[in-house]
């Protein structure tokens, strides 16, 4: 891991602190903003989507990008991969160019299982029990 990245060990750590922390923050205000008026819905779409994303990301600061993007890929997640990727693209799709906030709702809902399945992927014989 140490030879994958230029950064020292301990910048990793403060920038994956910092990208979990800006993903949770993202999720919390899309869940504050579900309340607005009109728009709520689509913005708690968007920042759901974005908080995700960031804390997907922050776990690159750990691994390093070939290695995190290899290991998305092995076989044994690989469909816990596309499955997760696919409700973030659909989220925001839906919440951007179809403008269906039902379906953007739906999305994140199925974003959120399809985030814990990914997750749970990385813990041996967790998704067996």
């Amino acid at each position: 891991v140490i030879d994958a990245t230029s950064l020292g060990w301990g910048t990793r750590v403060k920038g994956f602190i910092a990208c979990f922390a800006i993903g949770c923050l993202c999720s919390l205000l899309g869940s504050c903003l579900l309340w607005v008026p009109k728009k709520g819905l689509m913005l708690f779409a968007v920042f759901y989507t974005l908080g995700n994303i960031a804390s997907i990301g922050s776990t690159l600061f750990l691994m390093g990008p070939m290695k995190q993007l290899k290991r998305m890929f092995e076989p044994t997640r690989l469909i816990a991969t596309i499955v997760m990727l696919l409700c973030l693209i659909l989220t925001l799709c839906s919440a951007f160019w179809w403008r269906k906030e039902g379906l953007a709702l739906l999305f994140c809902i199925l974003q959120f299982f399809a985030l814990a399945w990914y997750s749970i992927s990385f813990i041996p014989f967790a998704r067996y029990a």
